[in-house]
């Protein structure tokens, strides 16, 4: 197989591009009197942010055991896919392959930059499909392949082997969103980026971090690319409040591991409880924080727990009669379960 050559998937424009630069890549110090960035004088908040996060970076450098220069920090996940797409692939050329069912984005950002997406289901067991794959790795116009693991909406782990094979065959990029990789008790791929030159690992402060409001993504990936990325980003692509929030977030590990225990704990009761329920037909096996579960009528269940006031995922669009359940506090849980036999009952 022909050596993975980065060059060779970096967009012209932006191996070409000379990238801005702000005022705090110019001055990096803390203490002085600041007249450089056209800044208001006055406030909490009236100065810009590090538009590289180091302090977030020399954080996760540190509990990841991994080199800052193979990190990128992003505004929420959404800009990390978004990029992968503006630095790989040509708008109207360049294609990227998905495999459904999975995290919507990876469609959403490939039609907003113009980039085909070529979608191959599953299989019946939610792992790719490497037949149906393996005959686009010669295609010079496929730049990226999105993988979830543990993927959105079925919750399972893609196979290792499988990823392997990808990576060793595909001359592209080999993007592995791991969004709910705390929750499943499996080692990161982060691990691998040593040994594959075309890998991406993307993670999130959004789920087991419990700051999807603050929306802070990250990538992992060979210092190379991580330079391109931080040259095409926007100068102060994440906030200094929600700078702020990542780094407290990783400093009270002790919060973090508190949480997760409880959300393993109450997914261990959820699945103990969820196959009780009459109306409930299957509950997949689960590597995240989720469980997807096949019902009688996804839209009539669905629609019953809104006028409960309880919120779950109808997925019957992509799913037949399934709805996601995202696993809650004891006391929600507890609730999600008296409904559900509720509507056993009423039904």
């Amino acid at each position: 197989m022909e050596k993975f050559i980065l060059q060779n998937i970096i967009r012209k424009n932006i191996l070409a591009m000379k990238p801005y630069s702000c005022a705090r890549d110019e001055f990096k110090g803390s203490e002085g009197i600041f007249l450089d960035a056209n800044e208001n004088p006055f406030g909490e908040l009236n100065r810009y942010p590090d538009p590289y996060q180091s302090a977030v970076k020399q954080e996760l450098a540190r509990l990841k055991n991994i080199d800052v220069n193979r990190i990128f920090i992003g505004n929420g996940s959404d800009e990390v896919i978004d990029l992968a797409y503006r630095v790989f692939c040509n708008p109207g050329t360049d294609r990227a392959v998905s495999f459904p069912p999975t995290y919507g984005m990876y469609r959403v950002s490939a039609e907003i930059n113009d980039v085909e997406m070529i979608e191959i289901p599953l299989c019946a067991d939610f792992q790719i499909n490497l037949a149906a794959l393996s005959p686009f790795f010669d295609d010079v116009h496929l730049k990226v392949i999105f993988i979830c693991s543990p993927n959105n909406p079925t919750g399972n782990l893609i196979k290792l082997n499988d990823i392997s094979f990808i990576l060793d065959n595909f001359k592209g990029i080999v993007f592995v969103d791991e969004a709910y990789i705390d929750f499943a008790g499996s080692q990161s791929l982060i691990s691998w980026i040593d040994r594959y030159p075309n890998l991406i690992v993307s993670q999130t402060f959004s789920k087991s971090r419990a700051l999807a409001s603050a929306r802070v993504g990250l990538a992992y990936s060979n210092p190379e690319i991580i330079a391109y990325w931080n040259r095409v980003k926007a100068p102060y692509n994440v906030s200094g409040p929600n700078q702020k929030a990542a780094y407290d977030a990783l400093v009270n590990e002790e919060d973090f591991l508190i949480r997760k225990s409880a959300i393993l704990e109450e997914k261990q009761r959820l699945q103990k409880e969820l196959p009780k329920v009459p109306l409930i037909r299957k509950v997949y096996p689960s590597d995240a924080n989720f469980f997807l579960v096949e019902v009688e009528d996804a839209n009539m269940v669905y629609s019953k727990l809104i006028e409960m006031k309880i919120v779950t995922r109808n997925r019957n669009s992509v799913i037949n009669n399934c709805i996601r359940i995202t696993v809650g506090t004891e006391a929600e849980n507890t609730a999600l379960l008296k409904a559900l036999r509720q509507l056993t009952v009423n039904n």
